[in-house]
């Protein structure tokens, strides 16, 4: 057995053992390995928008939840498993990034995204303990957000406090049953890996954004899979450009036109024996974004073929 696939078989090992035996959630039925998913935001007309992934010939759905912050009830609860089994959905994971101020930039996003700012580390950890609870309710087994720019140097006086505040839900998570992963993005896949290091805990682990890492100018994806592969439990598709503003991220862009080579990545994840779900997320809106899925989901399904082959 090669390095990495050893290492990623005693992860999985480590956690299996972790985890509540009681609690593990279990999907209804099983995914076929790296399928194809789609990221929703659900507020406001849940059964349209699984109704959609559903139309659109998805099999599974990852949820970003901020609009509930505060309303994660368990009649809410009996709402979304009613419409996943209605439209023969796996919800795989679910996400929050606030409550606010969030801003997506360089010059403030440092101050404002994630666990690291202080100033709404208590209010954010609190969100992600709720959304944990919900998930728990719905049978997710992931949690996930940006824990925010992550400081490279561990000397930084702020990176103590985004150690204990990962920590910390990463064990509300463990108690549920649940891995909890940090979206890649604002931090080198290096800064990420010392953290998973620091923070030590076993069910803590990687959502890797595939444009986000060149969005903020930080690392091209396929090497980030070599530094992250055995710890990344989730996948993002989607595709972008490096940044020429340095007071902005790069231009997310449609899959295919950008900068990712996702056959290099998707290879990649294969052979260090990832299974889990590839999340097309698309940041248009309205028509247009329904149009461009159903564009990237035929650009990827090819590529996908190719690999699993």
């Amino acid at each position: 057995m090669e390095r990495r696939e050893f290492i990623a078989a005693a992860s999985a090992a480590v956690v299996a053992q972790a985890l509540p035996a009681a609690r593990v959630q279990a999907a209804t039925k099983p995914l076929q390995p790296m399928a194809l998913g789609l990221i929703i935001s659900p507020f406001g007309a849940p059964e349209e928008r699984l109704k959609r992934v559903h139309d659109l010939g998805f099999s599974n759905c990852f949820l970003s939840l901020d609009d509930y912050i505060g309303q994660f009830t368990p009649q809410l609860a009996a709402q979304f498993r009613d419409l996943l089994d209605k439209y023969e959905l796996i919800a795989t994971t679910v996400e929050v990034v606030g409550p606010g101020p969030l801003i997506w930039d360089f010059l403030r996003g440092p101050s404002t995204i994630g666990l690291v700012p202080q100033a709404t580390r208590a209010a954010r950890t609190d969100a992600l303990r709720q959304a944990s609870d919900f998930a728990k309710l719905l049978g997710i087994p992931q949690v996930q957000t940006h824990c925010g720019f992550i400081p490279e140097d561990p000397a930084d006086p702020k990176y103590p406090g985004a150690v204990e505040a990962i920590r910390a839900v990463a064990q509300h998570c463990l108690d549920n049953g649940q891995h909890f992963l940090m979206e890649t993005g604002q931090e080198t896949p290096t800064t990420m890996s010392r953290m998973l290091r620091d923070a030590a805990m076993p069910n803590l682990a990687v959502g890797l954004d595939t444009a986000n890492l060149i969005l903020y100018g930080k690392s091209n994806p396929v090497d980030a899979v070599d530094i992250l592969g055995p710890h990344i439990r989730s996948v993002h598709a989607k595709d972008g450009r490096w940044p020429t503003d340095p007071s902005q991220l790069g231009q997310e862009a449609l899959i295919g036109s950008g900068l990712v080579d996702f056959r290099k990545v998707f290879s990649k994840l294969h052979s260090i024996g990832y299974t889990g779900a590839i999340t097309i997320e698309r940041e248009t809106s309205g028509p247009q974004q329904i149009e461009d899925v159903r564009n990237e989901k035929i650009y990827l399904e090819k590529i996908l073929r190719d690999v699993l082959a």
